[in-house]
């Protein structure tokens, strides 16, 4: 694999640093126990896998735009998205969020308890395929108003239909990382299987009949598709 630094998207290059610091003067609105989260986050050795708060702050007005109740998170990391959803969501919302690491999401769990939300927090410690297969076992499908995908890549395909099964009509999945650093269009990275697995849900995505799609240029890159 090249070494070659990624191409970044266009937008992503006006919007640093100084436009984009702009834009969070002007907009974020993060409560400090986020801030706090996220400062302690930027010191993990995989720090760079946090959303960026104007993200966090997007994704938690789309849920309470669309009066979410509940809400599916694969991929936890420290719980900072988990917060700015569980923030949206009315007193008996519900998260339900799926991780493997027991570290990372320790240091999740208390900032979910001084955000005081931690009674909307299910957390699933078991890799995410088999927990989303366990809910469809259970009779959720069709049950979740918004669904946030952020975790292996190689797997963005398999995570986005069973969501797809899970999510009620109307609802909204928001895939994470569609941009993948620029790599989607470096072709130093056709041989990545990552960046593979993206192009391709990409490409899928674009002409799936079975919802509507925007991809939004923030961060790096988020799709959503409302469920028909």
């Amino acid at each position: 694999m090249s070494t070659k630094t990624p191409v970044l998207n266009d937008a992503a290059e006006q919007l640093q640093p100084h436009l984009y610091n702009y834009l969070l003067s002007v907009s974020l609105q993060e409560p400090e126990i986020l801030t706090q989260l996220r400062q302690e986050t930027a010191q993990h050795p995989e720090g760079d896998m946090q959303v960026s708060p104007d993200q966090g702050q997007f994704m938690a007005f789309l849920v309470q735009l669309m009066l979410a109740k509940k809400v599916l998170e694969i991929g936890t990391f420290t719980g900072y998205s988990t917060v700015w959803i569980a923030l949206a969501l009315p007193n008996d919302g519900t998260v339900i969020t799926c991780d493997v690491s027991q570290e990372d999401t320790e240091i999740a769990r208390r900032y979910w308890q001084a955000a005081g939300v931690l009674h909307k927090i299910d957390l699933r410690l078991a890799p995410a395929l088999k927990t989303l297969n366990q809910l469809l076992s259970d009779g959720q499908a069709e049950t979740f108003d918004f669904v946030f995908i952020d975790a292996d890549k190689v797997e963005y395909r398999d995570y986005y239909e069973k969501s797809l099964k899970l999510i009620r009509r109307g609802g909204l999945i928001a895939i994470d990382n569609v941009f993948w650093c620029g790599r989607v269009i470096d072709p130093d990275f056709d041989d990545d299987e990552c960046t593979i697995a993206i192009r391709d849900l990409n490409q899928f995505l674009h002409h799936d009949p079975r919802v509507v799609i925007s991809l939004i240029a923030i961060a790096d890159g988020l799709t959503l598709a409302i469920k028909r």
